[in-house]
């Protein structure tokens, strides 16, 4: 296991880099840069004249290299990480990029992670349920259920939960993660007094993110799961097991659930990466303060540095998916042989 393991982080290094040489020339690949955002906030904000916002805008460039060939900028940019964990200099916030990315992944992770639990359990749950009822009333809502959420916009759903919220019920403070008297309290008041005001807060404001990226990752758990258990439900071994009298539940549970979840556990592979983007979306309309409004706003307005490092960490988490991925799979099934041994 931990040959196999110590091979897997080794083949992702040149995917890594790949990505990152990829990644810099798109971002690159549009005319403009952050000076060019510096000399149109100047002219149309600050009343400058055209000719001294185009001599800030140069001077710009001259002092922090955007003028220098893509790359140089790009060895720079990958020098610093690979020397000093420098992932550069953030031109809109001013400050390093790993403080940009540190305030806002772990939100985005946590948020992530939630609705990949909540959709893997409800998913394969709804699925269980809709395979051994098959063509009852309850496998036709679940299936109506699975493809509401598989064909409608988590850009759409986020919109009208949004609209209802603000528009119907006159719910106040949206886009942020919590309210103005919670925003500086601690989590832990004292060793044994934890903060469940705050948290349930947390929850108040957070919710129409979790519910709208678990509903499309359910969607898409459920359907596997009931057509990979139906599929199983007629091999041979179930039925020689249920030929030794073994209880229906028992059959199913023990001997049918297990094989039918390889193809979502490989799944598991691109899940991360997946909900992150439905967490994206949904954040962009709410206005969180998480990765996804950070890449589209550094995106808008030049900030090379950290969309590049945010599209990396987006990709290494596709690695990582994969490699957890393999690593339950030869758990769960002990004919896996993992890293080629006898």
């Amino acid at each position: 296991m931990l040959r196999f393991l110590g091979i897997r982080l080794l083949q992702a290094i040149p995917v890594l880099f790949v990505m990152s040489v990829i990644t810099f020339a798109i971002i690159n690949a549009p005319p403009g840069d952050y000076a060019d955002f510096i000399r149109t906030n100047m002219i149309t904000q600050g009343n400058a004249t055209v000719a001294a916002a185009n001599e800030a805008a140069e001077r710009y460039r001259e002092t922090h290299g955007l003028n220098d060939p893509i790359v140089v900028q790009y060895v720079r940019w990958v020098t610093g990480i690979l020397t000093e964990g420098d992932f550069g200099h953030s031109f809109f916030y001013n400050k390093p990029v790993a403080e940009v990315v540190g305030e806002r992944l772990p939100r985005t992770i946590m948020l992530a992670l939630a609705c990949h639990v909540l959709a893997s359990l409800f998913g394969i749950t709804f699925g269980i349920l809709a395979a051994t009822r098959q063509y009852s009333w309850t496998d036709t809502v679940l299936s109506f259920i699975s493809f509401l959420g598989m064909t409608v916009p988590r850009f759409l759903l986020a919109l009208i939960i949004l609209y209802v919220l603000a528009f119907k019920l006159d719910v106040q403070e949206l886009g942020s993660f919590y309210s103005s008297r919670y925003g500086g309290q601690p989590y832990w008041l004292g060793p044994f007094d934890f903060n469940w005001a705050k948290l349930w807060n947390l929850i108040e404001h957070v919710w129409p993110v979790v519910f709208i990226a678990t509903v499309g990752g359910l969607a898409y758990n459920m359907r596997v799961m009931r057509a990979n258990l139906l599929d199983t439900l007629n091999q041979q071994y179930v039925e020689t097991a249920r030929a030794k009298g073994l209880p229906e539940h028992r059959v199913i549970m023990r001997h049918a659930v297990p094989n039918a979840l390889h193809p979502l556990v490989a799944y598991q592979g691109v899940i991360l990466p997946y909900m992150l983007t439905g967490e994206i979306e949904v954040a962009i309309v709410f206005s969180l303060a998480t990765v996804g409004p950070a890449i589209v706003g550094s995106m808008g307005i030049g900030d090379i540095y950290v969309t590049a490092t945010l599209l990396l960490v987006l990709g290494a988490t596709l690695i990582i998916g994969n490699i957890i991925a393999d690593l339950l799979l030869a758990v769960l099934d002990p004919r896996i042989r993992v890293g080629g041994g006898e």
